[in-house]
């Protein structure tokens, strides 16, 4: 019996060609899994997972990955991306989980629990970078894959936009820290802040910098997260906020309607550095 022909896709096709040489194989269903946050030191880890329709419709102008777009540009995407997906979700992690089971645990678990989500079950599934055991579907873990494949940009800008919205949400909790402009990531700013106030309840006391700040810095990395964390700068914040799994049509935990300061393109692209 003759092999199938070898299907060679070549980046010069453009986002959208790995997809549609795996439809052209069958695999109607493509989904895409990614994650945004694993190079905060404060706030969530966010992943998404999204299977986008074949033909024009799935076809989404200035789709691209999360970090070479402007933060005007990633709300667009993330309308269309909601309005045209077959399916979609998002799972939130809080830091206190990152600290408890670690990052890349973490960061597996949470797009293996994205993908389960969906509502429809992906016949093929494309994961940024890492692979992901434990899908009842086969896949490819792709380098880059939210500038290879549209699916996982798209999985990119959900996953960016849900947490960018929940940073901004937590600089009203905790001020002081300037979350709603560096989003949590280690800038010369958030290093300031961490050094006069001191973590809050929101930053991962597994991360070096956070335990140095907090003085626990000799502790293992799962032992540094103080059992009566407490925000500092903000007396008047009863309780620190509680991040849950976020299904599919249910994002607006992350509100839309708050201002948020411009971002030159690239910026996110600076704090996020490379994830391998």
């Amino acid at each position: 019996m003759l092999a199938p022909p070898r299907t060679v896709v070549r980046r010069e096709g453009g986002l959208y060609a790995l997809e549609r040489a795996l439809q052209r194989r069958g695999f109607r269903l493509v989904a895409g899994a990614d994650e945004a946050g694993r190079g905060a030191c404060a706030g969530p880890l966010v992943a998404a997972a999204a299977i986008l329709p074949e033909g024009r419709r799935g076809e989404i102008e200035e789709l691209a990955d999360s970090k070479l777009l402007t933060p005007a540009a990633r709300e667009r995407v993330y309308d269309e991306v909601v309005a045209r997906a077959l399916t979609w979700s998002v799972v939130v992690v809080p830091a206190t989980e990152v600290d408890a089971r670690g990052l890349h645990v973490c960061n597996l678990a949470a797009m293996r629990r994205a993908l389960a989500s969906l509502a429809e079950r992906p016949e093929y599934v494309l994961t940024d970078g890492f692979p992901v055991d434990g899908l009842d579907a086969p896949g490819l873990a792709v380098w880059k894959g939210d500038r290879v494949a549209a699916c996982v940009a798209a999985a990119s800008v959900l996953a960016k936009v849900t947490r960018d919205r929940l940073m901004v949400e937590l600089d009203t909790r905790f001020p002081g820290y300037g979350f709603a402009v560096h989003k949590g990531y280690i800038t010369d700013e958030h290093s300031a802040a961490l050094t006069q106030l001191g973590p809050c309840a929101e930053h991962r006391f597994s991360y070096v910098n956070v335990a140095a700040a907090s003085g626990r810095g000799n502790r293992p990395p799962r032992a540094r997260r103080p059992r009566d964390a407490a925000p500092r700068p903000a007396p008047d914040a009863a309780e620190p906020m509680m991040l849950w799994p976020v299904a599919e049509g249910t994002v607006g935990v992350a509100s839309g309607d708050q201002p948020r300061p411009p971002v030159p393109v690239g910026e996110d692209e600076a704090m996020e550095g490379e994830k391998r």
